[in-house]
């Protein structure tokens, strides 16, 4: 996939046309249901990966995709400090849902440049670029767009998100969109999606777990708190580098700034 960073006219003419084909999408299903809104992506906007973490609510998306269809390509980026129940949580609901194309993504220069998983403690920024960025990029390359699980109600950084968007890494527009289907769902329609198709729960959330992350990264979060507090905690850090915003990576109360 093209890089359209520079100023060429050519590629500032394709960041264009990608902006107004996500401008005619976000207008074409912008009243319509999040399983509407995966079933266009998938039929009208070229060649779809999901991404799944396979974390707290990632099996409403994996859901869908295994209804729309099965063989529907679902990236999983195992950054190999994931929790164990993570991983095995993984295995099964691929199975049960016979989802047919899963692929693990996995960096491939971690016994170099973080021989003794230290990076973390360090600078938490590089080690998500390491071992989520740089892999998810790779992984993606062959992709027009890919479908992420992002909701408004998640962060401040994520309360205009619309159904369809423009992908950009920290050099610039990707030449992909991005498409959030359940960017105006409420926690509530979360659990009665879960709840209605008798979905199986990631194991940590039932202990104080709502958001899932890498195991040394992500803490319990306790009542009343943000359910992404627990989400690098004390840090000022919101995003793990995948999902830019204005073309920076976002941190916590930039968006009042």
């Amino acid at each position: 996939m093209l890089n359209l960073a520079d100023s060429s006219p050519v590629r500032a003419a394709q960041a264009d046309a990608l902006a107004e084909k996500a401008r005619a999408l976000n207008a074409r299903y912008r009243h319509h249901s999040a399983t509407a809104v995966m079933e266009g992506a998938l039929r009208d906007a070229g060649e779809i990966a999901l991404v799944s973490s396979f974390g707290a609510e990632s099996v409403v998306l994996l859901h869908m995709a295994a209804i729309i269809d099965p063989a529907t390509p679902v990236l999983f980026v195992d950054t190999e400090l994931l929790f164990t129940e993570t991983l095995i949580y993984q295995q099964e609901v691929s199975e049960r849902l016979g989802l047919r194309n899963v692929q693990i993504i996995r960096a491939d220069d971690i016994a170099e440049k973080d021989p003794y998983g230290a990076l973390r403690f360090s600078d938490t920024d590089a080690c998500c670029h390491l071992r989520k960025t740089v892999p998810l990029q790779k992984a993606l390359a062959g992709f027009d767009g890919w479908i992420t699980g992002r909701k408004r109600f998640q962060s401040g950084s994520r309360a205009a998100l619309e159904f369809f968007e423009v992908e950009e890494i920290a050099d610039g527009p990707t030449g992909r969109l991005k498409v959030n289907p359940l960017a105006h769902w409420a926690p509530e329609d979360v659990r009665a999606y879960m709840e209605e198709n008798r979905l199986p729960r990631h194991p940590l959330v039932a202990q104080g777990y709502p958001s899932l992350g890498c195991a040394p990264c992500t803490s319990k979060v306790a009542e009343g708190e943000d359910p992404r507090a627990g989400r690098w905690r004390d840090q000022n850090k919101e995003e793990c580098g995948i999902h830019i915003v204005d073309g920076k990576l976002t941190r916590k109360g930039a968006e009042d700034k």
